[in-house]
């Protein structure tokens, strides 16, 4: 492995194989060293491929002298890594057990073979190892089933189920480079494949079980396949021949098929804590090679107050507050009066430059208290000077322009929302009842949907207590037909009040549910209605005995008492609970 990534560095069979057994043969950093460190020595020079790599560029904190650089065209090839390519062509990290070295020049080296100028600060910062995830400590703590998984080789097939912006795509992408050699990866998102890209993964897995080496077969919003894309993973989860790995934000018990299901573990992911985010935030600040210097180009200081906010404002979802931290720092740069930085300068030319100055000077992150944390002691007496972007909580409102609210009216939070209004009303808490409205409102719900909900209510849980409800809410419905958003909210939180404080009786409910439940099961045979009970409009049927001997009970109350309403099997079968007298009182 060592003497081939060597010669794809453009380095001789004879040079690398004499570099590997002066060190030893374990790592191609050291024989890469040695090479630099005796090429002056013994003039021996790496065969040159078609495009020379310049490989001194990536090792500028070792030979900063410009007479140490090769000569030659400008034309320049990055250094390839083993990496492990995904269904859709794409380059996926490198495993972080091989490249895990502490020496600048090997950071430059692993950042620079990936190196992808437009690539979002949420993407970059994704963790390269399951010990870099940061939350879902529930998933990947000491002895949780990902971790002792990965510890004993035996991968089994998951679907990561969360909120957006919870770790499901990176947890993935981690499992791959933590995960043995044996397996391998394959990612394909369900939004850009189709049924042949299905295939083509399947029938390549097959392939590769019959050289004992598994696949790692990972689907991002897995729920937007149809059934039949689904069940072309069933036989090849059954015989083994792919690990399967989902990420979906919707409920698998609807969006994807029982088999499925049966042949995988659901782990749940939640939604991150204002302390993770917090740390993914810091993290992004302090990394000079992946996190907000790479965005603008130079150093940056994020006071903590910003950060506190967004940590807060988010609604844990990393992925909403690195972005909206990206955005911050863009606009905090753009503020510096010698903002002349091109396009070009950002995402070419500079990126050696960048990186040889923020060995020097590291992003920092200021605290509340206007103390500043940095991994230069120099940069703390400069940190107001002119080549500094400091990021303020001013820019991260403008960033951000309004909480995050995570609210899916087709969706499993749409649900979950209309469930904590109703069972709110149900325990007259006035106050938790109008919370959660606004969070419904405040996430884009139909108010009509909710007035529609408060008129079920009112006879569900109110009833007989009291029977006005049902007026207060198709009242509610009718405002805010004529009204509609934002006028109608205080019609819809004038009816929520008056249904929580109202009194409650669930007397018709368990009526109506108790009859339905007889009726279903055949009890009483579903006999036919009692002669007396039924009309006779004509002579035949009068004839026949319809409507003989009923008693019109406002002629006569006394006699009326006695008239039977239920067929004969059921007769003193009682369904509503209720006193008779109520209402007379």
């Amino acid at each position: 492995m060592e003497m081939e990534q060597l010669l794809n560095m453009g380095f001789s069979q004879e040079l690398a194989a004499e570099a590997l057994a002066a060190t030893g043969g374990k790592s191609t950093i050291e024989a890469t060293e040695w090479i630099f460190n005796h090429k002056s020595s013994s003039n021996v020079n790496p065969s040159p491929p078609p495009f020379q790599p310049k490989l001194d560029r990536f090792f500028q904190s070792r030979t900063p002298s410009p007479q140490t650089r090769p000569a030659g065209n400008n034309r320049t090839q990055e250094i390839p890594t083993i990496k492990r390519v995904s269904q859709e062509g794409e380059e996926s990290l490198p495993k972080r057990s091989k490249f895990a070295f502490g020496s600048s020049s090997e950071s430059l080296i692993r950042s620079s073979s990936g190196y992808k100028p437009h690539e979002p600060l949420s993407e970059r910062m994704r963790p390269r190892s399951i010990d870099e995830v940061i939350g879902q400590d529930h998933l990947l703590g000491k002895h949780s089933i990902l971790r002792s998984a990965l510890d004993c080789d035996r991968l089994p097939s998951i679907v990561l189920w969360g909120p957006p912006g919870t770790g499901k795509t990176s947890i993935a992408r981690a499992i791959a480079n933590s995960s043995p050699a044996s397996y391998r990866f394959v990612s394909l998102s369900a939004v850009t494949a189709g049924v042949k890209d299905v295939r083509d993964a399947v029938e390549e897995a097959r392939k590769m079980k019959k050289k004992n080496k598994r696949t790692v077969l990972f689907i991002d919003e897995v729920h937007r396949f149809n059934k039949s894309q689904q069940d072309s993973f069933l036989p090849v989860i059954e015989d083994g021949s792919i690990v399967f790995i989902g990420a979906t934000t919707e409920n698998p018990s609807f969006h994807l098929i029982t088999p499925l299901l049966s042949r995988s573990r659901v782990l749940t992911l939640n939604s991150l804590q204002p302390h993770h985010i917090v740390s993914l935030l810091k993290r992004a600040a302090d990394d000079a090679e992946k996190g907000l210097a790479r965005s603008v180009g130079v150093n940056v200081k994020v006071d903590g107050e910003a950060i506190e906010f967004l940590a807060l404002n988010c609604d844990g979802d990393a992925r909403v507050a690195l972005n909206a931290l990206e955005i911050s720092a863009t606009t905090a740069a753009a503020r510096r009066p010698n903002c002349q930085t091109t396009s070009q300068e950002h995402t070419s030319g500079s990126q050696a430059k960048m990186f040889e100055g923020l060995s020097s000077d590291a992003t920092t992150v200021a605290d509340s208290n206007g103390d500043t944390d940095s991994s230069s002691s120099g940069n703390a007496e400069n940190g107001a000077s002119s080549n500094v972007v400091n990021v303020t909580l001013d820019d991260v409102k403008e960033a951000l322009q309004c909480k995050h609210l995570a609210y899916d009216r087709a969706g499993d939070e749409h649900y979950n929302l209309i469930s904590a209004l109703h069972k709110s009303m149900r325990g007259s808490d006035a106050d938790a009842a109008i919370y959660w409205l606004a969070r419904m409102l405040q996430g884009g719900e139909q108010p009509l949907y909710i007035a529609r909900r408060l008129i079920r209510f009112a006879s569900e849980d109110v009833g007989l207590a009291d029977p006005s409800a049902l007026n207060q809410a198709v009242a509610c419905y009718q405002a805010c037909h004529f009204l509609g958003m934002p006028e109608c909210n205080v019609n819809l939180a004038q009816c929520v009040a008056y249904l929580a404080l109202a009194p409650k009786s669930i007397a018709v409910y368990r009526a109506i549910e108790e009859a339905q439940k007889l009726v279903k099961e055949s009890g009483g045979q579903n006999e036919g209605v009692p002669l007396h009970l039924r009309n006779a409009p004509t002579k035949l049927m009068k004839e026949l005995g319809y409507g003989k001997g009923y008693i019109y009970p406002p002629n006569d109350p006394s006699s009326s008492a006695s008239q039977r309403y239920l067929p004969p099997s059921l007769q003193g079968y009682k369904f509503l609970d209720w006193p008779a007298n109520y209402f007379e009182r």
